[in-house]
């Protein structure tokens, strides 16, 4: 995915507007293409809208993307329901699955799957109108998101009315989301709270980092219980409080812990080289439009982590911290 970066010069007198500040740059991009082809705008690690305005000395960073096909069609792709209603369908989304069409991924998607379960036609994109307008068209239904690597419960919307309902859930935080995952090391404590702020990795734009005792990037928490320790692995039960891109990977690494299998944040594992990415969506409760009281979705453990521990519990005692 292409990645543009500039810095406003320390000298620059003004403040202007993001997109005609790279607008009027000789290696920039017009204000069109970066409508159409935007996927992440940061001003100092935060991120902004192509409206915002910058001053002198601002580091921006801008991520988009080329070829964005004309529609995003029905794709006949077999789905794990969990659940389903007028209003929603609660997937178990499988390892390696991307959740929504972008750059790379445009077929194969969740979205092109629940496009062809819900009966729908094919959605066209847009090319221009405002980013948000944009991305929108490429997510039907998509309320929250899943790494492509991460498998587990994603919850979606059949309409406009119940996308909002769910979107408002995740954005206030009133819902549960909880998550299982196998790691290399042991955490220093049972139980603990991670809270971080996360910021872009400045030497790889593909990962983040946790990071204290500053403002920069977004906050982050993460809640955490050990289950059980084999030698130095463990499996750990996580509570998300907030939803940035990569928490629970970039908590983990930061704790000591980083997942086992995870290719951005993690070595190959000696013992299981072969391992794919330890974190599993395990547990949802949240309320579903038209309903009073919450309801909890739960998956059951993968085969990939049951085959891992049975191997721990051969090769290790089972320790409780």
């Amino acid at each position: 995915m292409p990645f543009f970066s500039a810095k406003v010069p320390q000298d620059f007198p003004e403040q202007q507007r993001l997109d005609k500040f790279i607008a009027s740059l000789p290696n920039g991009m017009n204000r069109s293409k970066l409508k159409s082809g935007v996927t992440e705008i940061l001003v100092n690690g935060k991120k902004v809208k192509l409206s915002q305005k910058v001053k002198a000395g601002d580091q921006i960073d801008i991520q988009w993307e080329d070829n964005i096909p004309d529609n995003i069609d029905p794709e006949n792709i077999p789905l794990e329901i969990l659940y389903e209603d007028d209003n929603v369908t609660v997937v178990n989304k499988a390892q390696g699955m991307v959740t929504h069409p972008a750059c790379g991924n445009w077929t194969g998607t969740l979205v092109n799957a629940l496009l062809y379960h819900w009966g729908r036609q094919s959605v066209e994109q847009l090319k221009e109108g405002s980013a948000s307008e944009i991305l929108e068209r490429r997510r039907p239904g998509i309320v929250h998101r899943l790494d492509k690597e991460t498998s587990g419960i994603i919850i979606t919307a059949k309409n406009r009315d119940s996308e909002e309902f769910l979107q408002k859930q995740f954005k206030d935080k009133s819902l549960q989301k909880e998550y299982i995952c196998i790691c290399c090391g042991r955490p220093p404590a049972r139980d603990g709270d991670i809270r971080t702020q996360i910021i872009r990795d400045p030497k790889n734009r593909h990962r983040f980092k946790a990071v204290t005792d500053t403002e920069e990037g977004k906050f982050a928490r993460t809640l955490y219980h050990c289950i059980a320790c084999y030698g130095n692995y463990s499996l750990i039960r996580v509570r998300l409080k907030t939803g940035r891109t990569h928490q629970i990977r970039v908590h983990m690494k930061h704790l000591g812990c980083p997942i086992l299998g995870d290719s951005i944040y993690n070595k190959p594992d000696s013992k299981f080289p072969n391992a794919t990415l330890m974190l599993h969506s395990v547990q949802l409760k949240i309320k579903l439009p038209g309903e009073g009281d919450y309801k909890i979705f739960r998956t059951p453990t993968p085969s990939r982590f049951i085959e891992i521990e049975k191997k721990l519990k051969k090769m290790f005692p089972k320790v409780i911290l």
